[in-house]
């Protein structure tokens, strides 16, 4: 499983990349596993303001429909429209091709709250 050191990692399976000031999200190479073939990804628009634990969007697999959990709260400054036409990427390339949302993060603090890689790690093999 790919799990990248340098990003953070929340217990609903998003990652977080932290870049200049902005956050990154998508959803982990265990989630995706876990959910099947992607069929269909819902995501904000550009300058909707999303909230830490509080859903921002959703996947679809060929098994159920999943939430998505914003990480951090802040504004979305970018989404990924690739997803729309290609929500296969996310089962083939979730850190690269299939990162979903950038937001300008209202508070970067609340990154400090989110897991290390070996944290999560733990987490997912207890399951």
């Amino acid at each position: 499983m790919n799990l990248p050191k340098e990003l953070k990692y929340s217990e609903e399976h998003e990652w977080v990349k932290i870049e200049d000031g902005k956050v990154r999200i998508g959803i982990t190479d265990f989630a995706q596993s876990e959910l099947g073939d992607i069929v269909f990804v819902e995501l904000p628009e550009v300058g909707d303001d999303i909230t830490a634990d509080e859903p921002f969007g959703s996947v679809e697999s060929v098994k159920t429909v999943s939430e998505l959990y914003a990480p951090i709260s802040g504004k979305v400054v970018e989404v990924n429209e690739d997803l729309d036409d290609s929500p296969e990427f996310v089962n083939e390339s979730p850190y690269e091709k299939a990162w979903m949302i950038v937001i300008e993060p209202s508070d970067l603090s609340e990154a400090d709250k989110l897991m290390s890689v070996d944290e999560y790690k733990k987490m997912i093999t207890e399951e």
